[in-house]
C-alpha cells in the first residue's frame, strides 16, 4: 500500500542518513529513553503529591494508570489496522536506523507515541508547568520514531492524539472514585499503605504554630 506520506518518511529518512553519525546514534538511544524520562516525571510527581491534597494525589496516581490505558488502546488499534512497517513496506527507502521491527508488530499508531502523548498530557494535568517540558519532549520521542525509520509520520500524529485523548478522558472519568480511595487510604492502619499515599497536606493550623508562638514572645 503506497501511502500519501511515504514520500515525507522517504524525505525524513534520507535526512537522518545525512545528519552525523552522533546525531543518528543519539536518535536510536533517545527514542527509547525518552520513555524513562517519562517514567521518572511519573515517579517525582508521586512523591510530591503524597504532601498534597488528596484530588491532587490521586491525579498523580492516576497519570500512569491513564498512559497505560492508552497503550493498551494502541494495542488494539494496531491488531484491528495491521500496518505493515515502513522499514519493509516503503520502496526506495534508506534503511532504518533502527532494528525493523518483525512482521505481526504493526506500525499504526505508533505505541511510542501514543504513550508521549498520554504521559505528556497526563502529566500536565498533575502540573501545569510541565507543558514546557512534556510537549516538547513528546514531540521529540514521535518524531524520531520517523527519524530511525520503523514508523510512517501518520502513525506517530495519530499515536499522539490518542494518547492524549485516552489519558485526558481516563484521569477526568477516574479522578472521583480516586479521591474516594484516597481519602480511605490516608486513614488505613496499615502502616504502608499510609506510607503509600503519604500524610497530605499539613493542617493549617500546625503551619500557623510557629508564627503564633513568635506572636506570644
Amino acid at each position: 500500500m503506497d501511502f500519501v506520506d511515504s514520500g515525507l518518511y522517504r524525505d525524513i529518512t534520507d535526512f537522518a542518513h545525512d545528519t552525523p553519525s552522533w546525531v543518528r546514534h543519539t536518535a536510536e538511544i533517545g527514542t527509547e529513553a525518552g520513555l524513562l524520562v517519562f517514567v521518572a516525571l511519573f515517579v517525582l510527581g508521586w512523591w510530591r503529591a503524597r504532601r498534597a491534597d488528596h484530588r491532587a494525589f490521586a491525579i498523580a496516581v492516576l497519570a500512569p494508570l491513564a498512559t497505560a490505558g492508552a497503550y493498551v488502546c494502541s494495542e488494539v488499534l494496531k491488531s484491528v489496522v495491521t500496518q505493515e512497517r515502513p522499514c519493509r513496506a516503503v520502496a526506495g527507502a534508506v534503511p532504518s536506523l533502527a532494528e525493523c521491527p518483525p512482521h505481526g508488530d504493526w506500525s499504526f499508531p505508533s505505541n511510542h507515541a501514543t504513550i508521549a502523548g498520554a504521559s505528556a498530557l497526563a502529566l500536565v494535568l498533575v502540573r501545569r508547568a510541565l507543558v514546557w517540558l512534556t510537549a516538547p519532549l513528546a514531540l521529540l520521542m514521535a518524531f524520531s520514531r520517523v527519524f530511525v525509520g520503523v514508523h510512517y509520520p501518520h502513525d506517530v500524529v495519530v499515536g499522539l492524539l490518542l494518547g492524549a485523548v485516552v489519558a485526558f478522558a481516563a484521569v477526568r472519568l477516574a479522578t472521583r472514585p480516586a479521591v474516594r480511595l484516597t481519602t480511605s487510604m490516608r486513614v488505613s492502619p496499615v502502616p504502608a499503605v499510609r506510607w503509600l499515599t503519604g500524610p497530605g497536606p499539613r493542617p493549617a493550623a500546625h503551619r500557623a504554630a510557629p508564627y503564633a508562638t513568635h506572636r506570644r514572645r
